[in-house]
């Protein structure tokens, strides 16, 4: 099942809860290697849990954190309409509690 993206495409919704997209911006290949990096990241980050690395750990977390920003889920926001950001909260907390409820009353599965 396709992520749920709010209308304004910032956020997708997992749970109830609001996630940061990656910026829509972003040409396709770079999306992709980035993308890319990112699941190697969250690999090495299970591979030095596993061997009990803690610097291991560290640097693979902080590879996740650099791929997370460069793809904008992470850091400063990519719109530029001044708009908050809502990474994190609940839908139900937030601007897009009655577009969420309206998609939920309509039959679609949270």
């Amino acid at each position: 099942m396709p992520a749920l993206l709010t209308p304004d495409q910032r956020y997708i919704v997992v749970r109830g809860r609001l996630w940061r997209a990656a910026n829509p911006a972003l040409a396709p290949a770079e999306r992709d290697a980035l993308t890319r990096r990112l699941m190697n990241a969250r690999r090495e980050v299970a591979a030095a849990r596993r061997v009990g690395d803690d610097e291991r750990l560290a640097r693979a977390r902080g590879e996740v954190d650099a791929a997370k920003v460069a793809l904008g889920e992470r850091g400063t926001v990519w719109w530029t309409d001044g708009a908050p950001d809502f990474n994190r909260k609940l839908v139900k907390n937030s601007p897009y509690a009655r577009w969420f409820d309206d998609l939920n009353e309509a039959g679609t599965p949270r």
